[in-house]
Order: C-alpha cells, then sequence, then structure tokens
C-alpha cells in the first residue's frame, strides 16, 4: 500500500517551516491489488531555528502462517529527513537545504541530497513543497540519472469543509528498473509513484479532535517491482498526538 513498504525510497516531508509540530499514527487496510493487509505507520514533523525534521517508521502485517492468516509483521521500512535552514528571516526563507536517509529492513537503503522550496498562504492552511533531490543507491540498483524531482502538498479545510483535509506527495526518478515482480523482460528508466490521501477530523464532533478517517490512493508506474501502472486504494484512521 504504502511507498516506504518496497524497494523505491521516496523524499517526503509533508509540512515545512512555520507549520505546527506533529506526531501521528496511522493504520491502514490496503485492498489493492497484490496487498489485502494492515500497515501502522507513526510520523513526526518537528521545526525548530535551523530547519525541521520528518520522519515515519512502517509496518506491513502481511506474514502469514501455514494457513494463510496473517499473523505477523512481514518487514519495516524508515525514513528521516532533515531541511536545514539558517536563515528563516531571509529573502531565502523558502529555500532549504535537504538530507535524507531511507532504510527497508535486509534489503536495502538510500540517501538523497538537495533543495526543498515552500510556499503557503498567509494562515499556512495550503502548503506546497518543490524538492530537487540527488538520489544514491544501493543492492545492485543503478541510475543513469540519479535525480528525484518531488511536489508535496497539504489542503487544510478545503471545499469549506472543516477538518477535511487534502494531502500527498508525487515523486518522479530515473532508476534502472528491473521489474521483478511480474516480468524480468519489461524494463524501464523511470519511476512515479503519488499518494494523495484524503482525510476527515470526524472526532471533532464526539470530542476527540485527535482521530481522522480517510483513505489513501497509491498511484504508480513501474515502482517496487511492479512494471506499469497501478492504483491501489486503501481505508484507514488516524491519530494525532
Amino acid at each position: 500500500m504504502k511507498k516506504k513498504l518496497f524497494i523505491a525510497a521516496v523524499a517526503v516531508c509533508a509540512f515545512a517551516i512555520g507549520a505546527k509540530a506533529q506526531t501521528n499514527l496511522q493504520t491502514f487496510y490496503d485492498f489493492g491489488r497484490n496487498r489485502d493487509h494492515f500497515t501502522t505507520t507513526l510520523e513526526g514533523f518537528y521545526n525548530d531555528n535551523w530547519g525541521n525534521t520528518f520522519f515515519f517508521i512502517d509496518y506491513d502485517y502481511n506474514a502469514k502462517n501455514s494457513k494463510g492468516v496473517n499473523q505477523a509483521p512481514s518487514g519495516s521500512y524508515m525514513e528521516i529527513a532533515r531541511c536545514l535552514n539558517f536563515w528563516q528571516d531571509s529573502a531565502l526563507a523558502p529555500l532549504s537545504l535537504q538530507v535524507e536517509y531511507n532504510g527497508l529492513v535486509g534489503v536495502n537503503q538510500n540517501f538523497l541530497f538537495g533543495l526543498d522550496w515552500f510556499v503557503h498562504n498567509a494562515d499556512f492552511s495550503n502548503t506546497f513543497n518543490f524538492k530537487l533531490l540527488y538520489k544514491t543507491f544501493s543492492a545492485g540498483a543503478s541510475s543513469n540519472v540519479p535525480l528525484q524531482f518531488t511536489f508535496v502538498w497539504g489542503m487544510q479545510d478545503i471545499f469549506g469543509v472543516t477538518g477535511l483535509r487534502f494531502s500527498g506527495f508525487a515523486d518522479i526518478w530515473g532508476e534502472n528498473v528491473i521489474n521483478f515482480m511480474e516480468d524480468f523482460s519489461k524494463s524501464g528508466k523511470t519511476v512515479f509513484i503519488s499518494e494523495p490521501q484524503l482525510w476527515y477530523n470526524i472526532g471533532q464532533h464526539m470530542g476527540i479532535p485527535n482521530l481522522h478517517i480517510g483513505t489513501e490512493v497509491e498511484l504508480s508506474y513501474d515502482f517496487a517491482g511492479y512494471a506499469g501502472f497501478y492504483a491501489r486504494p486503501c481505508i484507514g484512521t488516524k491519530w494525532v498526538f
């Protein structure tokens, strides 16, 4: 379901300078093709005088017993990204330097380095990040053009509905793709993935504003060993601490 569960690593920083610090726990059920399992994500964002830090840790609950019943996590993936900005009071405040580490347990790790450009409206209810990153590869992966372009957005109270948030990201990067999940003969040079999310703060009606319900759709092309285009929907909950 999530980009974080697979071999390709993606740069994500859903918030930016000036946004509110937050830690949240997301639980998704993925009913897309080749999925049918739960995933939990612990996610955090924190800003300070030197920039901001974003991280998440994923667990995919897809290890099955002899009867085909899920019984344990099948793997873990984590990302941590640091945006450095020592000039927050200058005309270059929207520009940050970014360094990131991604790792899928037992499979691979990636480092990314580059720039982040952040724009927002007056009250930070609508935020947008544009990233240009140099990406390293491990575990035998390679790229003729090791660059990644990332667009991240967050839009609060859309359509005038209080508590309705539309967020997500879109990534495209160069990689010499081996589609090992289906057909080794198919190969490519570019990977695309996007995960738009729609969340509604249902808890505001029950005196527990921490609780959100929502959905996510993973849109991908030549991603994580699968050839061609896929759309994988899921539903979930989010608890904001």
